[in-house]
């Protein structure tokens, strides 16, 4: 961000209501948390000191300040909030089709709901990146035969899936109405699996939203799992969830030969739904 020029007005700033008065920002980075390094966004919180943080962070620190080690997050910096207000840029993506402006503590949030943002393929060692709509396109080409990527399914109709466990699993569900590409992960940790969905698409209102239930597929044992709201993510985490997720004890696994080998594999029956918009 270093190096841009965004003009901003400040014609609502202060109690005198300057107009015609214009600042400019040569480095936006001053304008993001310096602690996570993302773009700030309203409260913004800081010490008795002035070091500020946004709050995510200042939950995550248990309000001490990493600077000085005083009390933070008891104290808003609502100068720094409303000079965020005041600057103005363009969407990142201005130079794929959005032409959408708006006020730099929004540009995370704006981001994310973006459908002009980037998405990153999930397949192993594949480093395109583009637009959602077409990304069903480019794996449906470039990755059609790969094991686990050849799972096809329709909303509102349940598809069994077989996972070979290694340390870390995915398959890729590919929704041919729509043409969206959901990704099941599952994590190995020595009590059992960690099993995520997700949808990769941006938050965005045209993408829609979803719903997910997953059972396992066990003779003896019945383990459910319901999902009310599937995330929306643009690039695969490939860390062990903390959250949203479906574990599966170590006993509901299986042998499963492959080769001259015997690997743990887990079989799911998963139903993804697409939830009505108003």
């Amino acid at each position: 961000m270093a190096g841009l020029e965004n003009q901003s007005s400040l014609s609502s700033i202060g109690e005198n209501n300057y107009n015609n008065c214009s600042a400019k920002f040569l480095d936006l980075e001053a304008l993001d948390c310096p602690i996570c390094t993302d773009p700030l966004t309203t409260t913004i919180l800081q010490c008795e000191n002035g070091h500020i943080a946004c709050s995510t962070c200042c939950n995550k620190l248990r309000n001490k300040c990493p600077s000085c080690a005083l009390p933070i997050g008891h104290i808003r910096c609502r100068a720094m909030e409303r000079v965020l207000e005041a600057v103005i840029v363009q969407c990142p993506n201005a130079k794929f089709g959005c032409t959408q402006k708006f006020s730099y503590g929004k540009k995370l949030t704006h981001e994310k709901e973006c459908t002009f943002s980037l998405c990153s393929c999930p397949a192993r060692n594949c480093n395109y990146a583009g637009y959602f709509k077409d990304l069903f396109t480019h794996f449906f080409i470039i990755h059609y035969g790969e094991t686990g990527y050849n799972y096809q399914f329709i909303f509102g109709k349940s598809l069994e899936v077989c996972f070979e466990l290694n340390d870390y699993t995915s398959i890729v569900m590919k929704e041919y109405i729509d043409g969206l590409l959901f990704v099941v992960q599952c994590f190995i940790e020595s009590y059992g699996v960690y099993v995520t969905v997700s949808c990769i698409a941006p938050s965005a209102l045209e993408v829609g939203e979803f719903s997910c239930h997953i059972s396992t597929v066990v003779e003896k044992y019945n383990m459910t799992f319901e999902s009310p709201k599937v995330k929306r993510i643009r690039k695969l985490n490939l860390q062990t969830p903390k959250e949203d997720f479906m574990l599966v004890p170590s006993y509901l696994l299986f042998e499963h030969q492959s080769g001259n080998l015997k690997r743990q594999a887990l079989k799911l029956r998963i139903c993804i739904n697409k939830l009505n918009q108003e």
